[in-house]
C-alpha cells in the first residue's frame, strides 16, 4: 500500500512536533507500506518570510519572494528526514522541483500542470520514505513558483495522483471535516464521510480544513483523502466519491467566509460589453469575484454588485478607478460576511430555500444578496450577525444531532 501523508503547519511547529510526526511515519513504515511525506513550512515561518521580503518594497518582485518563502517548506522537509533517519529509517528530503511538481510561471499563485514522478518512484523502490517540500514547484522556464495559500495541500494531492497512491492522508490540528466551526458553535459534530462535491462546495465557501484547490484536483485525480489530527489517533473525515456514502443528509454543514468584501456599482451604463471588460480587468489582476448581481436596466442605466476576497480590495479600487467615468458611484464594505449551507440531499428534498430563509427571518437578519447551485445556498449578510446566524441554520437543521 501506498500512502500519502501531509503535514500542516501546526504539526511541524517546532522540532519536538517534527520528532512527533516522525513518530506517526515510522509506524506506517514499520507496518509495511511505502509512505511519501509532505509537509509545510513551520507554523509562522512563511508569514514571517513574507515580511522580510516587504521590508524594502511593499510590492517586492514576486518571483524574488517566491525563492524566499520556499525555503521554509525546504527547512521542515530535511529536519523531517534527518528524524527519521535518526530512527533508523531511509530517508531524503526532496524540493518541489525534486520531487518532479511542474508549474506554469505565475509567481505566488503557480497552477500545477504535472508532477514528473520518476525520482519519487526511484527513492520508493530503494526502500526510502520520501519528505517532499509542499507549497512550491518549478516553473517550465526554470524558475522556482509558490502555490500560494493551501499549497502544501495541493502537493499532497497532486503527487497522490501521480504515484496512484492508495490514500492521501491531510494532517493538521483538528480531527476531521465538522458540520460548522467548532469555535462558533460548540456543538458542532464531526462529518465522517462527505462527497467530493459538498467538501468543494464547504471549502470554497470557507471551511478551512481544505482549500477548494485541492479538492478539486483530488475528485479530478480520483484521489481519497482522509482529513486527521497529528496529535491523536482519532478517526478522521472521509472524502471520497459520492457513490461510496450511503446515506445523504439534507444538510451536511455550515460554512462561514467572513474574507469577503462587497462591490456596489451604481447607475453603471447598460451597454454590450461592460460587464466583460469590468470583470476582465479584475481576472486580469487575479482577482476572484464570487457572487454578482446585476439589476434590470432603465433609462440606459443599471447597477452591478459583486463580492471579492477582501484581501483583495486595495487592489480593486485601483482597477476599479478606471471604470469611475461608467458609473454615478462605486460603493465598498468590507463588514459583511457569507453564510451557505450545503448537503446532496438539497437534491431531492423541496422547502430547503424557505426554511433557510425562515430562520434568517426569525433572527432579523437581512439578507443582501444570494447564490445557489444543485447543493448549496450562499447568503451575504452584516458581518455582526455572522455568528448568530450559523448557529441559528446549524440548530434549524439539527445538525448536532
Amino acid at each position: 500500500m501506498l500512502v500519502v501523508q501531509k503535514y500542516g503547519g501546526t504539526s511541524v511547529g517546532d522540532c519536538s512536533k517534527i520528532a512527533n510526526v516522525a513518530n506517526r511515519v515510522a509506524r506506517v513504515k514499520k507496518e509495511g507500506h511505502d509512505v511519501v511525506v509532505v509537509v509545510s513550512a513551520m507554523s509562522g515561518e512563511t508569514d514571517k518570510l513574507i515580511g522580510y521580503t516587504k521590508y524594502f518594497n511593499e510590492i517586492p518582485s514576486q518571483k524574488e519572494v517566491d525563492k524566499i518563502v520556499s525555503t521554509g517548506e525546504i527547512v521542515t522537509s530535511s529536519l523531517l528526514s534527518i528524524a527519521l533517519q535518526n530512527l533508523g529509517f531511509k530517508a531524503i528530503g526532496l524540493s518541489g522541483e525534486k520531487a518532479g511538481v511542474i508549474t506554469d510561471c505565475i509567481h505566488t499563485k503557480a497552477k500545477i500542470q504535472k508532477v514528473n514522478q520518476e525520482n519519487i518512484n526511484k527513492y520508493l523502490k530503494d526502500g526510502y520514505i520520501v519528505v517532499i517540500a509542499g507549497f512550491q514547484g518549478i516553473s517550465k522556464d526554470g524558475e522556482i513558483t509558490t502555490l500560494g495559500r493551501g499549497g502544501s495541500d495541493l502537493s499532497a494531492v497532486a503527487i497522490a495522483g501521480a504515484l496512484k497512491a492508495d490514500l492521501c492522508e491531510i494532517y493538521t490540528d483538528v480531527d476531521g471535516v465538522f458540520t460548522t466551526d467548532p469555535r462558533i458553535e460548540s456543538k458542532a459534530k464531526k462529518i465522517e464521510k462527505i462527497s467530493y462535491d459538498e467538501m468543494l462546495e464547504l471549502a470554497s465557501l470557507g471551511a478551512k480544513v481544505l482549500l477548494n484547490r485541492s479538492v478539486e484536483m483530488a475528485k479530478k485525480l480520483n484521489v481519497k483523502i482522509i482529513t486527521r489530527n497529528s496529535f491523536n489517533n482519532n478517526e478522521g473525515t472521509l472524502i471520497t466519491n459520492e457513490e461510496e456514502i450511503m446515506e445523504k443528509p439534507i444538510i451536511s454543514g455550515i460554512a462561514l467566509d467572513k474574507n469577503q468584501a462587497r462591490i456596489s456599482m451604481v447607475n453603471v451604463d447598460d451597454k454590450p460589453g461592460i460587464a466583460a471588460e469590468l470583470f476582465t480587468s479584475l481576472a486580469n489582476s487575479n482577482i476572484n469575484v464570487d457572487m454578482i448581481v446585476q439589476t434590470i436596466g432603465r433609462d440606459g442605466k443599471t447597477d452591478i454588485d459583486f463580492t471579492i476576497p477582501k484581501t483583495d480590495l486595495a487592489l480593486a479600487k485601483t482597477i476599479l478607478s478606471d471604470f469611475e467615468r461608467s458609473s454615478q458611484s462605486i460603493e465598498f464594505d468590507e463588514n459583511i460576511a457569507k453564510v451557505s449551507i450545503v448537503g446532496l440531499g438539497m437534491k431531492s428534498h423541496s422547502g430547503v430555500a424557505s426554511k433557510t430563509f425562515g430562520t434568517m427571518a426569525k433572527e432579523n437578519i437581512n439578507i443582501m444578496m444570494i447564490s445557489t447551485s444543485e447543493i448549496k445556498i450562499s447568503m451575504i449578510i452584516d458581518l455582526k450577525y455572522a455568528e448568530l446566524a450559523v448557529r441559528a441554520l446549524h440548530s434549524a437543521y439539527e445538525l448536532d444531532k
